[in-house]
């Protein structure tokens, strides 16, 4: 019987695994609910859900994202089997709003069909070199598939050139301390730079770039950091980045 036990507890934890296939799926339910203009279709947990818009907490259903269907030109969606938590990207250029959503979902760690928190950052007319149509064409042109397992940056890596970016503002030796690829492009709203590794701040801010949150994905490569820009602002912001032989590949921002 003892035995019956444990062999069943085992199963149960293995049953209970965050699985990138789960968290992609519930990322593809939010997709579909941006599209509907509906929240239909998304799991939300009925005892401890929050949804957060540009920092702050807020009402899903009221929120002016999802008060109308969005026409998306442009998704991709990473995951993070191990904060279990998936980040999407979502670019609309047309419609009475023009919108660029990075969103962090967030799940308990037995259940990536329920969704504990929505976490978006919400770009539209007025934020910061806002053009959607600008940051479609240059987002278009690039390669996020998956990356060769042996060739592949580790979490650990990933989380440290992320971190080092945002610490530029406040700590003159970050932009130091990343390798930057030759080819690197950094699209800063609708900005585009190559390469990137040229003019980056080197500290002069006192105030570091806080309320950090990571969804972290190996397999492409990736980290995406939500947090507050208060380094020059107090701004809602996206950080994303990519990584192909241990050095930056691609920077993308969206700020509020």
């Amino acid at each position: 019987m003892a035995r019956l036990l444990t062999l069943l507890a085992v199963a149960a934890v293995a049953s209970a695994e965050c699985t990138r296939e789960g968290l992609l799926a519930a990322a593809n339910s939010y997709v579909a609910a941006i599209t509907a203009g509906k929240l239909d279709g998304l799991k939300l947990s009925s005892t401890n859900f929050t949804y957060m818009e540009n920092n702050k907490k807020a009402d899903l259903a009221k929120s002016g994202v999802l008060a109308q269907p969005l026409k998306i030109d442009l998704t991709r969606s990473t995951a993070d089997v191990i904060s279990c938590a998936s980040y999407t990207l979502i670019v609309s250029t047309s419609g009475t709003k023009p919108y660029i959503l990075a969103t962090q979902l967030r799940h308990p760690g037995d259940d990536t069909t329920t969704i504990t928190l929505v976490d978006t950052i919400a770009a539209t007319t007025g934020s910061l070199f806002f053009n959607a149509a600008k940051t479609l064409g240059h987002l278009k042109a690039q390669n996020w598939g998956p990356i060769p397992e042996a060739e592949r940056p580790s979490r650990e890596l990933l989380k440290k050139y992320g971190d080092a970016y945002l610490d530029m503002w406040t700590d003159k030796d970050a932009a130091g301390s990343i390798q930057w690829g030759a080819d690197c492009e950094r699209v800063e709203g609708s900005q585009f730079t190559k390469p990137c590794g040229v003019q980056l701040p080197r500290g002069g801010s006192t105030k570091p770039n806080g309320m950090r949150r990571y969804v972290i994905d190996e397999t492409v490569g990736s980290v995406d950091i939500l947090c507050s820009f208060d380094s020059i602002g107090n701004y809602p912001d996206s950080h994303e980045f990519r990584l192909e032989g241990g050095k930056v590949k691609y920077v993308h921002t969206v700020t509020v």
